[in-house]
């Protein structure tokens, strides 16, 4: 844990998850019930994790970067009986606790030893918070993704689900007890908890952690000898990021085996510059509804295939379905659809968003994709509106929600706009009321007081009526 500047044996994390589990089943939590993280990456992530794991629980990780009312939505829809929270968070997760009737708060504190977490750590080790009797098919995370309807859905994520993507994506991914991983995604996200931090840890590999995304911080730690990092994974953003930092020249990345992109399109430059390093990107597709590992374009097919995601992994199967309900033949543009072991069951109290979401066993991505020959798979675009800015999906109908409190407008829309630095912004595209007129950084300012930052417009434009 760079964050900290600590280091754990799994000897060391076996005690720690023992005593969470011992503090959460002090706390009445067991089987079923809720615990939810707001914090930045840390061992507590996995502390917690594990522990549920252990009592039955369920862990809800929280997106620091939502505000308040997003959150409240969120914690009275999930109920949980505890927040683990960073300092930084304290303000809202007090303000949370009222607004949502949660029993707990437990503050984390980087690590140190004064905090109310580590005390807790210390107060119960050597406790055995004792073994739940599970199966594959009990929930163990609930990951909240946005909806076309703009309110979040908390897709359950099984045992089984963390189990087969541990399969999926280990074996090709080459994960074994002797990689050494490093993750600077949030861990409250299935691309960094689930690629590759959960499969190194069933492997018996090392996670590397930094607290956040710098770029010059990262290329440090890829290029250190004394890390020796062989696995990294990102959305585009980062390794954008980093090609144009001015280490990324002169970084050793020779060490560096994998080095996995998902999450968005990657441009071909991104692919190109970092080739030229010696470094091929392995792409892959997956959604958190997938655990998330779902197709995978082997490296050796990356220049081959380019713009392709791969093929379906081993204990995966796709369609591509046309709007009659049948399979599209090669090239054919139609939905992607995926089944297996490590699709999720539903989503927490949203039974109309499961019925919706598949048919039959059938989960119904909302992409647009083809096939070649070869059954390479190719994402065309996507059914739904979201857009994709920085990794981070947004959904228009939730930005339009909150432009629409805004007295001077009558109607209003958001397209996802190409970005050099974040791959797609919002464009609010608004008609407003007869003789109103609206500046820009109102709008934003109004967006940023409701939404996080990364769905705010960037920009709008005033239209006499939307077509």
């Amino acid at each position: 844990d760079l964050g900290s500047g600590k280091a754990f044996s799994y000897a060391d994390l076996d005690r720690r998850i023992d005593a969470m589990a011992a503090y959460m089943g002090s706390l009445g939590i067991g089987r079923g019930d809720r615990v939810a993280v707001l914090a930045h990456n840390g061992v507590e992530f996995f502390d917690v994790q594990f522990a549920c794991g252990r009592l039955g629980a369920i862990s809800v990780l929280l997106n620091w970067r939502l505000t308040v009312p997003e959150l409240e939505y969120i914690l009275n829809d999930s109920s949980p009986k505890l927040i683990v929270h960073d300092v930084e968070f304290a303000a809202a997760a007090t303000e949370l606790q009222g607004l949502c009737s949660i029993g707990t708060l437990l503050e984390v504190e980087g690590g140190s030893a004064d905090s109310a977490y580590e005390q807790v750590i210390a107060s119960f080790d050597g406790q055995d918070g004792g073994r739940a009797d599970l199966t594959h098919d009990d929930v163990v995370t609930i990951m909240y993704t946005s909806g076309t309807t703009g309110l979040p859905k908390g897709a359950m994520i099984t045992h089984g689900m963390n189990f087969w993507n541990c399969v999926n994506l280990g074996i090709p991914g080459g994960i074994t007890v002797d990689t050494v991983h490093l993750n600077v995604l949030p861990l409250f996200h299935t691309g960094g908890l689930n690629c590759y931090s959960n499969p190194v840890l069933h492997a018996g590999g090392t996670v590397v952690l930094l607290k956040g995304f710098d770029p010059g911080e990262t290329l440090q730690v890829l290029g250190d000898p004394a890390q020796g990092i062989t696995h990294f994974f990102a959305v585009p953003a980062p390794y954008q990021f980093m090609m144009q930092h001015p280490d990324f020249a002169d970084t050793d990345l020779s060490r560096l085996g994998v080095a996995g992109v998902g999450g968005a399109p990657c441009a071909l430059a991104i692919m190109e510059n970092w080739t030229e390093r010696g470094v091929s990107l392995t792409q892959g597709f997956g959604m958190t509804e997938t655990s998330p590992a779902c197709i995978f374009l082997d490296p050796g097919d990356a220049l081959r295939k380019i713009g392709s995601t791969g093929k379906a992994l081993m204990h995966t199967e796709l369609r591509i379905v046309n709007d009659e309900g049948g399979d599209c033949g090669p090239d054919e543009i139609g939905e992607l659809w995926v089944a297996g072991p490590n699709i999720t069951p539903g989503y927490w109290n949203r039974p109309d968003a499961t019925a919706d979401a598949f048919e039959g066993r059938w989960l119904k991505t909302g992409d647009a994709a083809r096939m070649d020959d070869e059954g390479f798979v190719y994402i065309v675009d996507r059914w739904k509106d979201m857009y994709i800015s920085g990794g981070e999906n947004v959904y228009p109908a939730e930005v339009e929600n909150v432009l629409y409190q805004l007295s001077e407008v009558a109607e209003a829309a958001i397209i996802g706009i190409p970005d050099d630095r974040w791959g797609e912004v919002g464009l609010a595209v608004l008609a407003l009321k007869p003789g109103e007129s609206i500046e820009r950084t109102i709008v934003q300012e109004h967006c940023a007081s409701q939404l996080a930052k990364f769905k705010v417009p960037s920009d709008i434009a005033i239209v006499e009526a939307l077509p």
